[in-house]
Parts: structure tokens; sequence; C-alpha cells
């Protein structure tokens, strides 16, 4: 079995390192190919102001340069405002179901122990039906004048 597991290992670590190196290399030209295309964009907005400089004189050209990309700048971060919020809620989301999950899976960890223990079934079955009251009741509570339009701010 020794010799099965250290055949096992060696081919791992073997795919391992070529995977890493797989990896490694794909990123270096992902790298330069990254600064070529910037250099690409860089040289198009050079040729597009010298267009724009022999069209409209150099001033103007530079004045609505200027100002497109402000406005490039401000579209950006009205875009992140806006994605932030939207990215938060999700991962609030997302906590709460893990830690839901989380809760479910120690409370049925610890259901057994607390079966067996000296309370037995009354130490489990008070906070259960306890939360089942509060859930019937906020199933039957009335909206009140906030909940009726959710639309509308108070």
């Amino acid at each position: 079995m020794g010799t099965l597991g250290s055949l096992i290992s060696a081919l791992a670590s073997g795919e391992a390192m070529a995977a890493v190196r797989r990896a490694r290399t794909t990123a270096i030209l992902y790298g330069i190919a990254g600064i070529l295309a910037l250099c690409g964009v860089g040289f198009l907005v050079g040729a597009a102001y010298i267009w724009f400089a022999a069209r409209y004189g150099p001033l103007a050209t530079s004045l609505g340069f200027g100002a497109g990309f402000l406005v490039l700048a401000a579209l950006l971060l009205l875009i992140d405002r806006l994605t932030t919020g939207m990215r938060a809620r999700r991962r609030a989301r997302r906590r709460k179901a893990d830690m839901t999950a989380v809760g479910v899976a120690a409370a049925l960890a610890l259901l057994p122990a607390l079966a067996r223990s000296k309370g037995g079934l009354g130490a489990v079955a008070a906070p259960v039906l306890a939360l089942v009251a509060y859930a019937i009741y906020r199933e039957n509570v009335k909206p009140g004048p906030q909940d009726s339009d959710p639309g509308k701010t108070p």
C-alpha cells in the first residue's frame, strides 16, 4: 500500500506542477496581450486626436477629448455606485442562507444529544414551539401603514 501511495502522490505532484507551469505561462501571455492592447488603444486615441485636431483645431479637440474622458470616468463611477448596492444585498442574502444552513446543521447534530439529556425532549420542544408560534404570528399580522405600499417612501 505504501508503494501505491507514493506512486499516486508523485503522479499528483507532477500533475500539480505541470498545472502551475501552464497557469503561469497563460498569466504571462495574458499580461503581455493586455499591455499590447493598451498600446493599441493609445495609438487609436492618438490617431483620433490628430484627425479631430486637423478638422476642428487643437484647442477644441483637447477640450472635447478632456470632456469625453471625464464623462466616461463619471459614468464608470455611477455604474459602480449602482452595482455596489446590488452586490452587497446579494452577499447579505448568501450570508443569511449560509448561516441558516449552519444553524440547521448544528441543531440537527445536537438533537440526539439533547434528546438523551436529562431535560429530554422538553429542552428541544419549547424553543421549537416558540419558533412555530412566532412564525404563525408573523403570518397573521396585518400590514401597517408603511407595509401597505412598498413602492412609496414615508
